[in-house]
């Protein structure tokens, strides 16, 4: 089972997603999708909250406000966590998480800890968590067949991108070649006009070379 919230605070509104336990955790740490933002306490157990922004949107673009209903939800959703003022969340990008075969379930590791950004919450806001809890709905998605289908459309969309360049390609080949055969035909006219030239540009001389063949 997966909790799934709707941060209508920005806009578009903006899709926020938790397992229901650590084992609902492992299945979307398998299945998350790339554009997706994991968020989670820093050194004590919580859930593990992801928001799904807009797919060409980068971390950095991530409006203020939506990262705050992600800090304020997983930090309402650890046991420790919410007892406390002062903790600090984590969030990094879905791909930059790092799962080995020795790590007990729900745990979770980075390929790059500069990738992770960290965010202090110096308490609990109710009505941000409130707000967020009117959203709330429990689903029972198939995430690896949202997953095969993303690959699939993403699949498409390289295809798709790849037959573009290739027509462009054509088309600038073709410019090319166009461009390449006028600027030999104007080499070959200055030519012509060269010769031309050389053996007409004096009229009086040209009279008498006819004049001495006569």
């Amino acid at each position: 089972m997966v909790f799934f919230f709707v941060c209508n605070v920005v806009d578009p509104p903006m899709v926020v997603y938790m397992g229901a336990d650590k084992h609902e955790n492992e299945e979307l740490l398998k299945y998350g999708l790339s554009e997706d933002i994991w968020f989670h306490v820093d050194k004590l157990s919580s859930a593990h909250v992801y928001l799904r922004p807009p797919r060409d949107m980068a971390v950095e673009d991530i409006p203020e406000a939506a990262i705050t209903d992600c800090v304020q939800l997983v930090k309402a959703n650890s046991i420790q966590g919410n007892k406390l003022n002062g903790i600090d969340v984590v969030y990094t990008p879905y791909p930059n998480l790092k799962k080995t075969g020795d790590m007990v379930v729900g745990q979770v590791g980075f390929h790059s800890d500069k990738a992770v950004k960290k965010v202090r919450v110096e308490k609990r806001v109710n009505e941000i968590v409130n707000r967020l809890n009117k959203t709330k709905v429990e689903k029972h998605p198939d995430l690896r067949e949202e997953r095969d289908e993303r690959e699939q459309e993403d699949a498409r969309d390289r295809r798709r991108a790849a037959k573009k360049r290739e027509e462009e390609e054509k088309v600038l080949e073709k410019e090319r070649k166009e461009q390449a055969a006028l600027r030999s035909y104007d080499t070959l006219m200055d030519s012509s006009k060269m010769e031309m030239n050389d053996y007409g540009s004096d009229p009086v001389d040209a009279r008498a070379v006819e004049d001495d063949f006569m």
